[in-house]
């Protein structure tokens, strides 16, 4: 069966171009970016169906394809810190162009490399769901199973894609905030004994779940435990941390927040101290749930290690005497090019800082630490899929941990702002780029694909997306800078994870940086160790992504759960349970996809218009809620009406 054809990797390449820069473009507006696999993978497959390609073809043309957002959201993520905290004169092409393109290749080719060395260990895990990479396979193998089995799919994708588009369009409210209010700030106080007083004003900005196709299908495939999980975290930021805060801190809280913060208004003062206090205390959660992740692999890593390092005297010729999905990349030429990279990516940070010193040890601190927070993000790639990993969290830790070491070793001033955020940019395109490389090596996995050509494939697009990534940037910073804007970090251009780590890197590497909060999170991940919290990492993500979008997770477990139950109390057979699975999988695969190539759409039309059009009729949030109640009414109904009869045979259920 063809596989690595021409026409599938330029088919790749093109894509992996334009929905790059699709979220480099939202990257720098929104501070999020969408996921390209359903996409790439709709789009291959239409394509090379019309050439009667194979769907092994299929695979690699939206393993290329997809990659580019990997690297869009390293980019947009760091490379604007470098001129927010001053490191770089400006961005124009002669003092930012091969620099940018230089961390973005050492970096995502690094993510490659680097999840090579752990692919088999992840993605035979069969603890790992790996959600979005069932819903991508089940793409594929939807156009060859023939009408039924497509039917479903592509209905699915049309419902999600309606539904996107009617809440970009405003017909209904896609989020509601919802304000939990005790008092009013600083107007009056408690005593709490021996002459201490608290402000009585607290607030808790909680919101209903986003009405995402998208969220709904992710919570869906993964069940309801780890998305009951996830969700955890978001409580215990929004619904304690934040209102406790504001109640005990009162008008305090302008001590802690930066100037400019609104103490009045209370969704604003609630965002502020998510933001910049009980984030923080989230990275320090992190921290320690991805030091405990990476201790609870420790067997299965070294056992990979040690197979990797064995298999060093293996050659080529050794390699294709193995069935075709066991041929990979011989570890002789991984760790030969992770050796090359690596001597180039410490003569970067040397010319980069002007610091021999810094260079050195931000290149071990990079090689080190990259590859365990690689490692991090194709796990959890494989719990909440791609377009939840906490890229920016776990770069945020990196930057906290490289900072540490080079302040600890008298490095201080502009050399020291540089070196820490090189780390971080570097870290941040080789953790993007490993979670999307390997939920492709599990897509592969369940379609029959060979890991080499997958690895090559990955290889390629990485390194055209990043020669290519700076120009998308670059346009939108001039367009900016000629609008009256300031390029990057104000109104038009927000860049929020950039400035968070610009600041971040500047305050650490200066000497003002809030470690308590830090520290409190560490504490805190340890208690969730303590206690036997199944993921601590997990919950702590949930403590850092929106309430809304770990609250819709949630919401699609919970529909889960529901068809669970009443298959069970139906007393369905073996066959009809895997009839109801079956559908229910291909049901939420498709509305995610169908969000992913609208969000692109839309995404499309506010590139080129500056704005999406909005409808004059608006049924605000009670619209959201019948949405809500038409999703969940698909999701539930639909797989179990599919049951079947009791002697049908059991089709084939979708790997998970």
């Amino acid at each position: 069966m063809p596989e690595f054809t021409l026409r599938a990797l330029l088919l790749g390449l093109v894509m992996t171009v334009v929905l790059g820069a699709a979220n480099a473009y939202l990257g720098l507006r929104a501070g999020m970016t969408i996921a390209a696999t359903y996409p790439a993978a709709v789009i291959g497959m239409a394509v090379l169906r019309l050439w009667k390609g194979s769907v092994l073809e299929e695979n690699i043309a939206r393993t290329a394809g997809s990659i580019g957002e990997s690297v869009a959201a390293g980019a947009v993520f760091t490379l604007p810190a470098f001129l927010i905290a001053r490191s770089w004169p400006s961005f124009e092409p002669k003092d930012a162009y091969w620099k940018s393109t230089a961390l973005m290749v050492v970096g995502s080719t690094l993510g490659v490399l680097f999840v090579s060395l752990v692919r088999r260990v992840l993605v035979e895990d069969p603890t790992l769901p790996f959600p979005e990479s069932v819903a991508a396979s089940e793409i594929h193998k939807a156009g060859r199973r023939g009408a039924e089995a497509a039917k479903y799919l592509f209905y699915s994708i049309g419902v999600g894609g309606v539904t996107f588009l009617l809440g970009a369009f405003d017909l209904f409210s896609p989020d509601r905030d919802i304000l939990f209010r005790i008092g009013a700030i600083g107007k009056s106080a408690v005593k709490l004994g021996a002459g201490r007083q608290a402000a009585t004003g607290g607030v808790s900005l909680l919101s209903a779940p986003t009405v995402s196709p998208a969220y709904l299908g992710v919570g869906y495939i993964i069940g309801p435990e780890l998305a009951a999980l996830n969700f955890s975290g978001g409580v215990i930021a929004w619904g304690l941390l934040v209102p406790m805060l504001i109640y005990f801190l009162g008008p305090q809280l302008s001590v802690y927040l930066p100037p400019g913060a609104s103490m009045e208004a209370w969704p604003a003062l609630a965002n502020d101290v998510g933001r910049f206090i009980v984030r923080p205390i989230a990275v320090g959660g992190m921290l320690v749930g991805a030091a405990y992740t990476l201790f609870r692999m420790r067997k299965n890593l070294a056992a990979g290690l040690k197979r990797a390092v064995k298999e060093l005297g293996l050659k080529s010729t050794d390699i294709d005497k193995l069935s075709r999905t066991e041929r990979y990349m011989t570890s002789k030429t991984v760790f030969s090019l992770i050796a090359v990279v690596f001597a180039g990516m410490v003569a970067l940070y040397v010319y980069m800082s002007g610091n021999a010193l810094v260079g050195i040890v931000a290149g071990v601190v990079m090689l080190v630490v990259g590859f365990f927070f690689a490692t991090v993000s194709g796990y959890l790639v494989g719990i909440i899929g791609s377009s939840n990993n906490p890229v920016s969290g776990l770069t945020l830790s990196t930057l906290i941990i490289a900072a540490l070491l080079l302040v600890s070793l008298g490095v201080s001033g502009p050399s020291g702002v540089t070196g820490v955020l090189g780390v971080a940019a570097v870290v941040c395109v080789s953790s993007a780029v490993a979670g999307e490389l390997l939920q492709d090596f599990k897509a592969g996995y369940i379609l029959g694909g060979t890991p080499r050509t997958i690895q090559t494939a990955e290889l390629i697009a990485v390194v055209v997306a990043s020669a290519v990534m700076y120009f998308p940037l670059f346009v939108l910073y001039e367009a900016n800078l000629k609008s009256g804007g300031i390029g990057f970090g104000d109104k038009q251009l927000p860049a929020p994870q950039a400035g968070l780590m610009a600041t971040l890197a500047q305050g650490i590497v200066g000497g003002d940086m809030p470690w308590p909060l830090v520290v409190a999170g560490m504490a805190m991940g340890i208690a969730m160790i303590m206690v036997r919290v199944k993921s601590p990492m997990l919950m702590a993500v949930g403590m850092y992504l929106p309430f809304n979008t770990t609250f819709a997770i949630f919401v699609g477990g919970v529909f889960r759960w529901v068809t669970d139950e009443l298959r069970a109390r139906r007393g369905l057979n073996e066959a009809q349970g895997a009839r109801v699975e079956n559908v229910g999988v291909l049901t939420a695969s498709g509305l995610i996809a169908g969000e992913a190539l609208m969000g692109l759409v839309v995404a499309t039309v506010v590139f080129f218009w500056g704005k999406f059009p909005v409808s004059p009729l608006r049924t605000g949030s009670w619209g959201g809620i019948v949405v809500l109640a038409l999703l969940a009414l698909l999701m539930i109904r639909l797989p179990l009406s599919k049951a079947g009869s009791p002697d049908e045979p059991a089709p084939p259920v979708a790997m998970m």
